[in-house]
């Protein structure tokens, strides 16, 4: 019996993800930092010198404002202000695109396109 082998770099051969399981889960990853369901968010892949660049399109999820009235504390709880979450959410995004595919993306452009708000005291 012959020893299995524990290393990628054994293997002969190549792995490759389509541009279309490569837009379902950045449209996954970039729903949850966002607080929407992924059917709200749209990517657009692009060449960025030879690497992977993405777009993002999406609503994001926040506080009602009536809900800020009575809790000021809920944007801090919430991750800041809409720039600051959108600013934050670029680094994230790209962290898990590149953690869940194994490819390299040199960079995530995020436009929020609207805000969906709750009452109940989460993000959507």
């Amino acid at each position: 019996m012959s020893e299995p082998l524990t290393k990628a770099t054994e293997f002969a051969g190549h792995n490759r993800i389509s541009t279309q399981a490569l837009t379902s889960v950045a449209k996954v990853a970039a729903a949850e930092v966002l607080a929407v369901h992924p059917a709200a968010v749209r990517v657009h892949w692009s060449d960025d010198g030879g690497a992977l660049a993405l777009s993002v399109s999406s609503a994001m999820g926040a506080p009602s404002l009536n809900d800020v009235r009575r809790n000021p504390g809920r944007v801090a709880q919430g991750g800041g202000s809409i720039l600051a979450r959108a600013t934050a959410a670029k680094e994230r995004i790209l962290v898990q695109l590149e953690r869940l595919t194994g490819s390299h993306v040199s960079r995530v452009d995020v436009r929020i396109s609207g805000l969906l708000t709750s009452d109940d005291g989460r993000v959507l």
